[in-house]
C-alpha cells in the first residue's frame, strides 16, 4: 500500500471511531436540549456523601447502602435469582408534574447480567393494600420482587447498564416502561424505542446521568469522558404519570456508586 493510500485508510478509520465514539443521536440531542433549556427549579438535593436514611428509605433486608466522601454505595445481594436480593432505594419526598432528575453513576460490579432501573414517580395502585403511598406498604417489599412493582405501582422505570439476564455484555441496552398496575405484568408497558450503547457504563468510569419527564416524553442524556449519548422515550397511549417517588432499583448481583443526586420541578 501506497503512503499515500495508507494515510487515508488511518484518517478515515480515525473518523469513523470518533464518531463511533461519540455516539451523538441528534434528533435525540435536539430534544433533550428543548426539554432541559426549561425554567426547572431544584427541590431536591443530596451529595450522597452523608447519613443516607435522611432522604431515602430502603426496600429489601439483604442489600446494603454506605456513605462515603466519594458517594452513596448501593449493593444488591449476591445470589442471582434470588427475590430477596434485589433492592430498591426511595427517596422520602414525591414530587409532582414535570421534574429532571440528575446523578452521578459509576458502576462498580462486572457482571453480565441484570440492570439498573430508575423509577420516576412511582404510587401505589391504590388497591388495597397497596395504597397510592408506596411507604405504607413498605413491610411488603421486604422481599422486592419484580413483580410487586409493575404488578402494584403506576411509574416510570428506566433501564440502564443493563444486561439480559443469559449473560451476553455484547447486548447493553436502555430501555423505558410505564408500569400498568393489576394487568397483564410487563405485557404491553414498554415505550419506545429501546437503545443499544456501545461504550456506556464501564465498571469503575464515571458517568452524569440526566433524565427529564415532561408530560408524555422522556429524554435522557448520558455523559462520559469519552462520548454522550441521548435517548427519547413517548408514551403515546398509557395514562400520563403527574406525582410520585423517586427510586433506585439494583437487581440481584449489581452494585453501583451514587453521588450528587438533584430533582427539579417544572417552574412554570
Amino acid at each position: 500500500m501506497r503512503r499515500s493510500d495508507l494515510v487515508c485508510t488511518l484518517f478515515l478509520l480515525a473518523l469513523f471511531l470518533g464518531c463511533k465514539a461519540q455516539q451523538t443521536n441528534t434528533r435525540e440531542k435536539e430534544a433533550f436540549e428543548k426539554a432541559r433549556q426549561n425554567n426547572w427549579l431544584e427541590v431536591f438535593s443530596d451529595s450522597c456523601t452523608w447519613d443516607w436514611t435522611e432522604q431515602w428509605f430502603l426496600d429489601g433486608q439483604v442489600a446494603s447502602v454506605s456513605n462515603s466522601e466519594m458517594g452513596m454505595q448501593l449493593s444488591a445481594g449476591p445470589q442471582f435469582k434470588n427475590d430477596a436480593h434485589h433492592m430498591v432505594l426511595w427517596t422520602k419526598e414525591s414530587f409532582e408534574g414535570d421534574v429532571k432528575i440528575e446523578f452521578d453513576f459509576t458502576r462498580l460490579d462486572f457482571e453480565t447480567r441484570c440492570v439498573n432501573i430508575l423509577y420516576i414517580q412511582a404510587t401505589g395502585s391504590g388497591k388495597e393494600p397497596y395504597n397510592k403511598d408506596i411507604a405504607e406498604w413498605n413491610t411488603l417489599r421486604e422481599v422486592p420482587a419484580m413483580r410487586m412493582y409493575y404488578d402494584h405501582m403506576n411509574a416510570y422505570h428506566i433501564s440502564y447498564a443493563a444486561f439480559p439476564n443469559k449473560g451476553d455484555e455484547r447486548e447493553q441496552y436502555i430501555r423505558a416502561r410505564r408500569y400498568m398496575p393489576d394487568k397483564t405484568g410487563l405485557k404491553g408497558t414498554d415505550l419506545k424505542p429501546d437503545y443499544y450503547p456501545d461504550g456506556l457504563f464501564a465498571p469503575g468510569v464515571p458517568h452524569k446521568i440526566t433524565v427529564i419527564k415532561k408530560e408524555r416524553d422522556i429524554f435522557m442524556r448520558v455523559v462520559n469522558s469519552e462520548q454522550s449519548y441521548y435517548c427519547h422515550f413517548t408514551n403515546p397511549d398509557l395514562p400520563v404519570i403527574e406525582e410520585g417517588r423517586i427510586g433506585l432499583r439494583l437487581m440481584y448481583t449489581r452494585s453501583s456508586r451514587f453521588a450528587n443526586f438533584k430533582i427539579s420541578e417544572l417552574n412554570n
